[in-house]
């Protein structure tokens, strides 16, 4: 059973859960209950179903213990994309260029891109360390280009 409530109070939110108690009957009773942990929830849940378990959400409860975490990692992400603010320059420097390495060039820059806009979903996903990772595999795929010999393929180096 759902529908949009005007409010969230206690009572309406009662008001709801007797619904799905009575709808539930006999046949189904509620033995425990999961919610975000909300206080006018947590009230209503006792008044409808009291002596039910009630516990907080997994998702929520994780997401509450990771919170140090989870900030340190912001912090961490921040400081790598102030790092890596220059890549606006490089692609306007790459354009400017007529050699056939640049679209490939101008593809690393796109990744790299990518991979400052991608958040991931906290607390399953620590944004920061996957950043990180992205920017270190960029990293390792540039200098393989480096390395290969130029009649192979390799690419020149930015100067900017």
């Amino acid at each position: 059973m759902a529908r949009p409530l005007v409010t969230s109070s206690e009572d309406d939110l009662a008001a709801l859960l007797t619904e799905v108690k009575e709808a539930l009957g006999e046949r189904l009773p509620v033995v425990g209950v999961i919610s975000d942990g909300q206080r006018a929830i947590r009230l209503a849940i006792q008044r409808v179903f009291p002596g039910v378990p009630h516990q907080l959400c997994q998702f929520h409860s994780l997401r509450e213990a990771a919170r140090p975490l989870l900030d340190v990692d912001r912090h961490a992400k921040v400081q790598l994309k102030k790092r890596l603010r220059g890549i606006k320059k490089i692609e306007s420097a790459l354009e400017a260029r007529q050699d056939p390495q640049v679209r490939v060039l101008l593809n690393y820059a796109l990744t790299v891109r990518s991979a400052l806009t991608d958040d991931g979903r906290p607390p399953l996903v620590a944004s920061g360390l996957r950043l990180q990772e992205r920017i270190q595999h960029i990293h390792d795929s540039l200098e393989r280009l480096e390395e290969t010999p130029q009649k192979k393929g390799g690419v020149k180096p930015i100067k900017t």
